[in-house]
C-alpha cells in the first residue's frame, strides 16, 4: 500500500507571494531557467511559476521536502515549471550547471552559517554573467536587528538550534563578493522582511 502523503500548507507563502512578485518581475525579465533554492511547500514554484510564463521554473530542495512539492506542481500541472532537484547546498557539484536567474526565500536564517556560505558559492559557479539572485527574508542591518518582532524571531530560531539565525546583510554582500556577485537592490518588504538582489559580475 503507497504511504499517504499530506499535500503541505504554509500561510506565510500565501502572504508574501505577491510583494515578491512584484520584486522578480523586475529582474526576470526574458526568458530563461530560474532555479529556486529550498522550495519548501512548493506554493511559491507554482504560483511564480504561472505568473512569469517566459520562466522555466526550476525548484529544487533537500529530498524530505520533494514528495510535498511534487503534489503543488501535479495539481497545477505547468508545462514551465520542472521536476524538483535534490538539491543539498553543500553538495559538489550541484544538479545545475548554468541558470539564468536564481530566488530563494526563508533560508538564510535556518541555515548553519557555512551552509550559507556553500550557497552563495554554488550561486556564483552556476548564475550566467548579468543574472540575478533574488533573496527574501529577514535580515539584520549593521548588526542590529530591524524590528522587535526579529529580535525575538532570532531568539526562538537560536534556542531551537544555535546554529540558526537572522543574517547580516554586510556579512552577506561579502559572501556575495566572493562569489563574483554585487548588490543592485535592497526591497523593504512586508512584517520586517526584505527581499535582497545581486547580480553576477
Amino acid at each position: 500500500m503507497q504511504a499517504y502523503y499530506p499535500k503541505p500548507f504554509s500561510e506565510a507563502c500565501e502572504q508574501n507571494r505577491d510583494p515578491i512578485l512584484a520584486v522578480l518581475k523586475r529582474y526576470f525579465t526574458e526568458p530563461g531557467t530560474i532555479l529556486e533554492i529550498g522550495s519548501g511547500t512548493g506554493q511559491h514554484s507554482v504560483y511564480f511559476g504561472a505568473a512569469m510564463a517566459h520562466l522555466r521554473w526550476q525548484p529544487s530542495d533537500v529530498a524530505e521536502h520533494l514528495p510535498g512539492i511534487r503534489l503543488w506542481l501535479g495539481e497545477a500541472a505547468l508545462d514551465n515549471v520542472a521536476e524538483p532537484l535534490v538539491l543539498d547546498v553543500r553538495d559538489e557539484p550541484w544538479p545545475v550547471s548554468h541558470v539564468d536567474g536564481v530566488y530563494s526565500a526563508n533560508t538564510t536564517h535556518i541555515m548553519h552559517w557555512p551552509m550559507v556560505q556553500a550557497m552563495f558559492a554554488g550561486v556564483g559557479r552556476v548564475l550566467r554573467p548579468g543574472g540575478y539572485f533574488c533573496l527574501y527574508g529577514p535580515f539584520n542591518e549593521n548588526g542590529m536587528f530591524t524590528s522587535e518582532s526579529n529580535a525575538r524571531f532570532d531568539m526562538s530560531l537560536r534556542l531551537r538550534d544555535p546554529g540558526m539565525g537572522i543574517r547580516d546583510k554586510a556579512d552577506l554582500d561579502a559572501l556575495a563578493r566572493a562569489a563574483g556577485l554585487e548588490r543592485v537592490d535592497d526591497v523593504v518588504m512586508p512584517v520586517n522582511n526584505f527581499t535582497l538582489v545581486w547580480r553576477k559580475t
